[in-house]
C-alpha cells in the first residue's frame, strides 16, 4: 500500500487545499478494496489510486467538485455499462476535504493582536501570526494552534498561499509604514478579506498615498478600515473581539464581502490607531 499518510502530512503542510477520498464499502466486483484512498487537489493532481479507468475519472470529478464547494460528501458507483465498466459491483466512496478552512494572516502580535489569536481559538479560522519581534510573537499568551513567524512581513507574504476564497488578512503592526506597505502588497493579491487598525484619518492618508503611487481605486477600495462591528469598546480585547466578530460574520456568509468599488465605504468601527 502506498504511504498515503506521507503525502497528506506533506500537503497539510503546505496549506494545500485538496480531499481525500477513501473507498468506505464494495459489494460484489470492483476494482479496489475498502480503505483505498486518493488525495486529491483542485487542480486534478492526485496521488494513490482506487482502481483506475472510468469510475477514478469519475471520482476525481466529484472530488473537485467536492473542493469547489467545500463540503464533504458520500458517493455510490455502480460498475455498469454506464461507468464502460463491467465488474457488476458497487463502490461507495467518502470525500472529504482537507485545509479547506478560512486562513488569517495576521500582521503584528501586538495587544489586539494576540488578543485576536486567543478569541479566534476553537473557530474555524487558522491563524498565521507574522512579527519579526521575537518577543511578541513567541509570547505565551498567544495560543499554540497559532502558527507564528518570527520573520519580515515580506518574507512570509511572498511564499505564503493567497486564495479568494480562503485568505483572510489583518494588518496591526506597530509601525504605520509598515502596515501601508502590506497593504499595499496585499490588495494585488487574491483574498475575501483586507482588513486594516487604524482610524478613519489613518486610512484617508493611507489611500491618498496608494492612489498617488499608480494603484487603482477598486484594489484600494478593497481595504476595510476601520475594521470589525461597533461594539463600543476600545480596550485591545474589545477591539479584537470586534474584529473577531466581523471576520466569523463574513465567514460564515452574515456579511458582505469586500468592498468591491471604489468608493465603497466600511462598516464604522472601534478606532484603534495602533496594534499595541
Amino acid at each position: 500500500m502506498w504511504n498515503w499518510v506521507h503525502q497528506l502530512s506533506e500537503w497539510a503542510r503546505e496549506d494545500t487545499t485538496f480531499a481525500v477520498v477513501t473507498v468506505t464499502e464494495c459489494k460484489g466486483s470492483t476494482p479496489a478494496p475498502p480503505g483505498a484512498k486518493l488525495l486529491v487537489r483542485a487542480d486534478g493532481t492526485f496521488h494513490g489510486t482506487i482502481g483506475g479507468g472510468h469510475l477514478e475519472q469519475l471520482v476525481l470529478q466529484d472530488a473537485r467538485a467536492c473542493l469547489a464547494r467545500g463540503e464533504a460528501r458520500t458517493f455510490r458507483y455502480p460498475l455498469g455499462a454506464k461507468l464502460g465498466q463491467c465488474c457488476g459491483g458497487v463502490v461507495d466512496v467518502f470525500v472529504e476535504p482537507v485545509n479547506h478552512g478560512p486562513q488569517l494572516y495576521l500582521f503584528g502580535a501586538g495587544h489586539v493582536g494576540q488578543a485576536l489569536c486567543r478569541i479566534l481559538e476553537g473557530t474555524p479560522f487558522r491563524v498565521h501570526l507574522v512579527d519579526e519581534r521575537a518577543e511578541w510573537v513567541q509570547s505565551p499568551l498567544v495560543p499554540a494552534s497559532v502558527v507564528r513567524h518570527e520573520e519580515p512581513w515580506d518574507d512570509f507574504a511572498s511564499r505564503a498561499v493567497w486564495d479568494d476564497a480562503r485568505t483572510y488578512v489583518a494588518v496591526m503592526t506597530h509601525r504605520h509604514d509598515v502596515d501601508q506597505d502590506i497593504i499595499a502588497f496585499a490588495i494585488q493579491k487574491p483574498a475575501r478579506y483586507i482588513g486594516l487598525i487604524g482610524s478613519d484619518t489613518k486610512w484617508a492618508r493611507f489611500r491618498q498615498r496608494l492612489e498617488a503611487k499608480g494603484m487603482p481605486a477598486r484594489q484600494v477600495g478593497r481595504v476595510q478600515c476601520p475594521m470589525g462591528l461597533p461594539t463600543g469598546g476600545k480596550s485591545p480585547q474589545e477591539v479584537a473581539v470586534s474584529i473577531a466578530a466581523g471576520l466569523l460574520q463574513l465567514h460564515h456568509g452574515l456579511a458582505p464581502g469586500l468592498a468591491q468599488e471604489a468608493g465603497a465605504q466600511p462598516a464604522p468601527a472601534p478606532l484603534l490607531s495602533s496594534g499595541e
